[in-house]
């Protein structure tokens, strides 16, 4: 069993959504994906997220997602909330993944907002309820404009967490009043999924974080959280503005791309990557090396 959650907490605080490792010949690396999560639950994440954009669901296919889901939760599941992504643009493929992920024994979902087809909000609403529907795991719903190109309306949000399921929401839409807002009158529990904006959103009423830099800095990010809680903000900054180098490297690309660049500069699982994303090229590995450098970050 996953550790307990609380209807403030449903998932823990701190996750890392992470890469999938691939062998040299670019098939799925089931050992390097259970080193890779208990890399991380060993470095302090309350759960992981698998099989997201940064584990390059585009280009997996259903089968290795539903072993991902397996491997992970071999390896870590009775230590932390292995948390499967199950959205896409096509309503009845979504259904068929997160079914998947709840045969294969995930603890929850990751439901993102259908892409490229931009449907409306009544679509957007009845999209997630279908999800949702489908199993008997609790729903995080991924709000992300920038790649899906529609968001979740603060209404759309306040109607969904009327389901019983919809518990908690990732936000990367980058629009801290929209959150204030959708936090005070959703009631959903709120995780960042803008690292550059962990802490802003936590000071409107997050209570943890989806994270691409935990795969290199849990650590700072669980103790920024727990200096915030504790009501030092004077110590939350002096953590946020340490990482913000971090921050701007690690999304100077497409993050997936830095994060599997950064995990083999340090020795640990990752691979390449799965066409059409490609890997850093030498000035941008000596650019992440730097910025990593300037944030604290050993490799």
């Amino acid at each position: 069993m996953p550790p307990t959650s609380t209807p403030q907490t449903p998932f823990g605080r701190v996750l890392t959504a992470m890469v999938t490792p691939f062998t040299a010949d670019g098939a799925l690396d089931l050992d390097g994906v259970q080193q890779l999560a208990a890399h991380l639950v060993d470095a302090g994440n309350d759960g992981l997220v698998v099989n997201g954009t940064t584990g390059e669901s585009p280009t997996t296919s259903d089968a290795e997602k539903a072993r991902v889901v397996r491997a992970v939760v071999e390896a870590v599941g009775d230590r932390a909330h292995v948390v499967a992504g199950a959205g896409t643009n096509d309503t009845a493929h979504s259904l068929e993944l997160a079914r998947a992920a709840e045969q294969a024994g995930a603890h929850g979902l990751l439901a993102v907002t259908p892409y490229y087809n931009k449907p409306p909000q009544e679509g957007l609403y009845r999209h997630f309820t279908a999800i949702a529907d489908a199993t008997g795991l609790p729903v995080m719903l991924y709000d992300i404009p920038g790649r899906s190109g529609v968001p979740i309306n603060t209404e759309t949000l306040v109607r969904l967490a009327e389901h019983p399921r919809i518990v908690a929401n990732k936000d990367a839409k980058g629009d801290l009043g929209r959150a204030s807002w959708a936090i005070a009158t959703s009631g959903l529990a709120w995780y960042s999924g803008d690292d550059m904006l962990n802490l802003p959103l936590l000071s409107v009423g997050a209570i943890g974080y989806v994270s691409v830099v935990g795969h290199l800095v849990t650590p700072e990010l669980r103790a920024m959280l727990e200096a915030h809680v504790s009501g030092d903000v004077v110590k939350a900054t002096e953590i946020h503005q340490k990482l913000l180098p971090v921050f701007t490297g690690m999304f100077r690309t497409q993050g997936v791309i830095t994060a599997k660049g950064a995990l083999a500069l340090k020795g640990l699982p990752s691979g390449p990557l799965r066409m059409p994303l490609v890997e850093l090229s030498p000035e941008e590995t000596e650019q992440l090396k730097h910025d990593l450098a300037v944030g604290g970050v050993q490799l």
